[in-house]
Order: structure tokens, then sequence, then C-alpha cells
């Protein structure tokens, strides 16, 4: 149950029945996860959904990178409500499955695809550090240009956004919708602040298959006394 109440479109406000019903009438087609709450300050909904709906359906990157930074956004804050939407959107984009089921467990996921591992990286390195190597910054920047590294960027901070408040309010899933993720454990939601950790952090980035359609050798001295993984 969440934690305030969420008005029916009957039990709003004239002005926030006037919000909900442009946002009911734009590409959202509802009014669903964050907006539920957030639709108690009308003006703050309104422009809430202008902002979502550039991110989500203007952005210049490819659909399925978009969702990928999404769905990176909402495992690393166990977003139940952001999971459930984005990982299907995700798929449908064409983010294969076993890539979105190693970010759901917290594990590296494989890549086919150059653009997907480096905007992995750049999300993954931004929701556990709040920076951005230089290297990958510019990998995004020279893909995509000034624009979409910004876009990019915003991408995740609006939807670390969007998790924070379902999470805060504790905004249920629909109906009979069981929860998709589990608590990660501590060591795969903190950044490591250690020359040692750092290294051991390394093996959770994501990974391009090799010509042959497997994965890269593992850097062993990361590992000195661990089984390699891949």
């Amino acid at each position: 149950m969440a934690r305030i109440p969420l008005p029916s479109a009957d039990e709003m406000t004239p002005e926030q029945r006037r919000v909900h019903d442009g946002i009911v009438a734009g590409p959202r087609g509802t009014v669903i996860g964050p907006l539920r709450a957030v639709i108690h300050n009308p003006a703050l909904a309104e422009r809430w959904s202008a902002l979502g709906e550039i991110l989500r359906f203007g952005t210049s990157l490819p659909k399925r990178l978009n969702e990928l930074a999404i769905v990176v956004t909402g495992r690393r804050w166990t977003s139940q409500i952001e999971w459930w939407v984005h990982a299907r959107a995700a798929a449908e984009a064409g983010l294969s499955a076993d890539a979105i089921e190693a970010i759901r467990l917290g594990e590296p996921p494989e890549f086919a695809d150059p653009d997907e591992a480096v905007v992995y990286e750049f999300a993954r390195q931004l929701q556990q550090t709040g920076r951005v190597p230089l290297d990958t910054y510019r990998a995004v920047e020279a893909r995509w240009g000034a624009a979409g590294v910004v876009k990019l960027t915003a991408v995740i901070g609006y939807y670390t956004m969007v998790s924070m408040t379902l999470n805060a309010h504790e905004i249920p899933l629909p109906e009979g919708i069981a929860a998709p993720l589990s608590p990660l454990p501590a060591a795969k939601r903190r950044p490591h602040s250690s020359a040692a950790g750092a290294a051991a952090d390394g093996n959770r980035r994501g990974r391009v298959r090799n010509g042959r359609g497997r994965r890269p050798p593992c850097p062993t001295a990361a590992m000195p006394n661990r089984r390699r993984p891949c």
C-alpha cells in the first residue's frame, strides 16, 4: 500500500484532472508510477511529465540504449515499477533477454554491440560513483555528440528521481504482479574505495563478445585467488 493517497481521476481536483487528462492524451497514454504521487502537486506533475516525454520518447539515442540506461538505474535503486515497465520496454526495443536478466541479478552482462557496452558502463559508473571516467565519457560523446552525452546523463538523472519517488512513497505494482527484483548485496550497490576493490569491481562491467562469440579473457591479476568467472 502506498504511503500517501493515490487519487483516481474521479477524486481529483479540477487542476489535477486537467493535468491527468493531458498526460493520458500524450505518448504515455496513462498515469502510472511516480505520477500517481506527483499529481498531488499538479504544476510539478505537468512539468515532470513533459521532461519525461522528452527523455523517453524524444531522445536522439536508439530506444534500446535509452532503455538500457533506465534498467541499469532501476536496478541500482531496486525500483520495482521502474524495472517492471522498462525491462519489458528494453526487450521490445531489442536488448537481449540474457543482458536484461544479468542486470536484474546484479551480474556483468555480455553485449554483442559495443554501443550497448559503453552505455551500460556510463550508467553503471554514474550510478555507483556519481562520476563518469573520462574515457567512457569521450566514447559516448564521440558516438552521439555533445547532445547525446547530455541526454544520456539526463535520462539517468531523471530515472533516478523516478526511482526515489517510487521507493519513498512505496507506490505499489499493479495488482497481481510479483516484485521482479530482490535487494542487491551491499557489495554490488556501493562503489569500491580501495585499489583492490576497484580491480574487483571491474569484473562487474559489461563485456563485449569477441569475434568468435566468446568473452575476452579475464584479467587474472585482478583475481589472484579466485576462479575465473568467464
